[in-house]
């Protein structure tokens, strides 16, 4: 890991700085460490209730986006953390030592997943972006809509300027006018729908598998693998819960990160992850993923999927 990947880490995981564990204090209890996207599992458990009794003790570090939490894993900051399936495959394809250990398909049917334009702009179909500069992150489920839409419309990656950029910054630049798209997702998409007048011009459904993944480090695996079966159980079951109880978890989550009710509640409703496990079905579906990251020369070598997969803990996915 160079100096400024270190630096970005470090200031990433400031942010779990003075967050509350969860789980039973006891003396000598072992600790699993838990990486959260604002807005993600973290909110999730506390809404829920799960971890309560659970025979260790949980610590977390909240990121503002998958890849640094994906970087966290990589370096054995955090032992487990949910993402997306395109970040997890380009993490993986970079060497992270990490595996996915359950996996969950959203609802939404890729809705949420979306090419953004302003409100004045003059771009109205997905061949309007050629020669546009359209700003997404690196290795992201944006990033591979945006290739999914292109290839759709016959246009090659270098039709467009492709801008890498955190979802913070691309919101910025989006606001400005400094690019003619983003590609984003979940609470972003509302949040540029609320705040800036966005439109979409394309979206996910038909194009995106849905899936999302926990994802485990190899340390943990061999390490800690009593605790992660069991937060796994747990957290497959705060998962189900939502599906009853949409309204109660859409308030936690409006807390939790500051979002107005009304885009939490849009958010609940279009990435809720139903638990499912991982069979050849998952695998084959993420290899597909994969092509269209090589094709586009995004990820490069290739990487075997079989490795990427725990099925041991498909256990964890049944309900009791």
């Amino acid at each position: 890991m160079n100096r400024r990947h270190l630096l970005r880490l470090t200031a990433a995981l400031a942010l779990g700085s003075g967050l509350a564990a969860c789980g039973r204090e006891a003396s000598g209890a072992s600790v699993l460490k838990v990486g959260s996207q604002k807005g993600g599992t973290k909110a999730l458990v506390l809404a829920s209730g799960v971890l309560d009794g659970a025979p260790y003790r949980v610590e977390w570090s909240e990121f503002p986006a998958a890849q640094h939490l994906l970087e966290a894993l990589g370096a054995g900051a955090v032992d487990l953390g949910a993402v997306g399936d395109a970040p997890f495959l380009f993490a993986f394809a970079g060497g992270a030592k990490i595996k996915a250990v359950q996996a969950a398909r959203a609802s939404g049917g890729g809705s949420s997943t979306a090419i953004l334009v302003r409100g004045d702009s003059q771009l109205r179909a997905a061949a309007d972006l050629k020669g546009k500069r359209v700003a997404t992150g690196r290795g992201s489920i944006g990033h591979f809509l945006l290739l999914k839409v292109l290839e759709r419309e016959g246009l090659k990656p270098a039709d467009v300027e492709l801008v890498f950029l955190s979802p913070g910054d691309a919101k910025a630049a989006f606001s400005s006018g400094a690019i003619d798209a983003w590609v984003t997702w979940g609470s972003y998409v509302a949040l540029a729908q609320q705040h800036d007048r966005a439109r979409v011009l394309a979206d996910g459904k038909g194009l995106l598998s849905g899936y999302g993944f926990d994802i485990a480090s190899e340390r943990a695996i061999a390490g800690k693998r009593a605790e992660l079966e069991d937060f796994l159980k747990r957290l497959a079951a705060a998962k189900r819960w939502v599906g009853d109880h949409r309204d109660e978890y859409a308030k936690v989550l409006a807390k939790e990160t500051g979002l107005d009710l009304a885009i939490a509640t849009y958010t609940v409703a279009n990435t809720r992850g139903e638990p499912v496990p991982i069979d050849q079905t998952v695998i084959d579906e993420e290899r597909r993923v994969l092509e269209v990251f090589q094709a586009a020369g995004a990820i490069t070598g290739k990487p075997d999927l079989a490795n990427a997969f725990d099925p041991s803990f498909n256990a964890a996915v049944t309900p009791a």
